[in-house]
């Protein structure tokens, strides 16, 4: 498992930034932190090295008396989520348990993050909304089956249905991870990161933000400036007259 420092979050939604240079993005704001160090996982007592982290204060009325002896053993206020960070084993030894961990200690702009979260829900679905099949054409004498999924067997061999096949059933509701997302800006005074695009699930989910593990720093794809095309032919045309043959 990759060891890369990361925060828990809420999705509260997406917008638009403007850059420098007038380019227009959407970003994805999301409120990463102040966490909260629960606990320390080390190689001499657990065998790997990890930090425990929780991100949202919960009422103790809605704490039960296992995860009450937990926090308190921390000595920290019930956290609504938790998760563990795999960290290499000198990494850990720079957290202590109590710490406030915010997001600019973690995150700079420009650089790349994964996310981490649940998807939407969409209930029990067909087959030409979970898998965008085509269906059947409603002609004459067709029969109620214009949106089945259609033959799912392949008769006596190998006599079952393959695993995979393309059927109805549950959409959404799914871990997903979105890589390599640029970090377009930290607000520190509101613990807010902004992230280029869009990540999974609603407003409001929760989601882990990672150091990415294929890039740290965001390359973006097109630098020059580009010409705007005539939208008239004969301009079209008389450009590609002009235009130098090539050798």
């Amino acid at each position: 498992m990759a060891a890369r420092m990361g925060l828990l979050g809420k999705k509260l939604g997406m917008t638009q930034v403007f850059l420098p240079d007038g380019e227009r993005i959407p970003v994805t704001v999301i409120a990463t932190g102040p966490c909260v160090v629960v606990a320390k996982r080390t190689l001499e007592n657990d065998k790997y090295a990890a930090i425990q982290i929780g991100f949202e204060e919960k009422k103790p009325a809605r704490t039960n008396r296992p995860e009450t002896g937990h926090f308190s053993k921390a000595g920290v206020k019930p956290m609504q989520v938790v998760r563990e960070i795999r960290l290499a084993d000198g990494e850990v030894g720079k957290y202590e348990v109590g710490q406030v961990i915010k997001a600019t200690d973690v995150f700079k702009p420009g650089t790349c993050v994964d996310v981490i979260g649940q998807s939407k829900g969409k209930g029990y679905q067909g087959v030409m909304k979970r898998h965008h099949m085509g269906g059947s054409r409603n002609t004459h004498g067709a029969h109620e089956f214009f949106r089945h999924g259609g033959s799912i067997g392949c008769r006596l061999t190998p006599g079952r249905v393959h695993k995979g096949k393309r059927m109805s059933g549950h959409m959404g509701d799914e871990r997903k991870t979105v890589q390599n997302l640029e970090v377009v800006d930290v607000l520190s005074d509101e613990n807010v990161v902004l992230v280029r695009g869009a990540i999974p699930g609603a407003k409001n989910g929760y989601v882990l933000v990672q150091a990415a593990v294929k890039k740290t720093m965001y390359k973006k794809k097109r630098t020059e400036p580009v010409e705007e095309k005539s939208k008239n032919p004969m301009k079209a045309s008389k450009a590609g007259a002009t235009a130098k043959p090539k050798k």
